[in-house]
């Protein structure tokens, strides 16, 4: 589906990040209604997801996606409910997608880098001179 707005790839990340937000929610037994995700279930599927896969960097791959706030995750929603491609609650509105979370903060302040265990083994097996 295209709209040009978002490029392809914002609904491509859309469709990975649900099972991050139904993992998330505790919602991975769930059948049927019961799996639905709120609109600020699935926002923080989203972060947490692009936090895995860019880091500090989410923010700007984001922003080339044509996705600026987080209420453009709720248009994309909507688009794909309007096209048959998910389905929605009579509760949820776009609104839920409003002001989920400013990216800096999320994405760059909250930053914390993930280094291995054995990290300090990496520079050479022993302590600097």
């Amino acid at each position: 589906m295209r709209d040009g707005r978002y490029s392809p790839e914002a609904f491509t990340f859309l469709f990975h990040s649900l099972q991050h937000a139904i993992q998330l929610a505790g919602k991975e037994e769930a059948e049927g209604t019961e799996r639905h995700v709120s609109g600020q279930e699935l926002l923080a599927g989203m972060r947490h997801y692009a936090i895995e896969l860019f880091g500090p960097l989410a923010a700007p791959v984001w922003r080339s996606w044509g996705v600026n706030e987080t209420i453009d995750w709720g248009h994309i929603v909507f688009l794909l409910v309007e096209n048959g491609m998910l389905n929605r609650q009579e509760s949820d509105t776009i609104e839920d997608f409003r002001d989920g979370f400013d990216y800096d903060d999320a994405f760059v302040e909250a930053y914390r880098p993930q280094l291995p265990d054995d990290a300090s083994d990496a520079g050479g097996g022993g302590t600097p001179a």
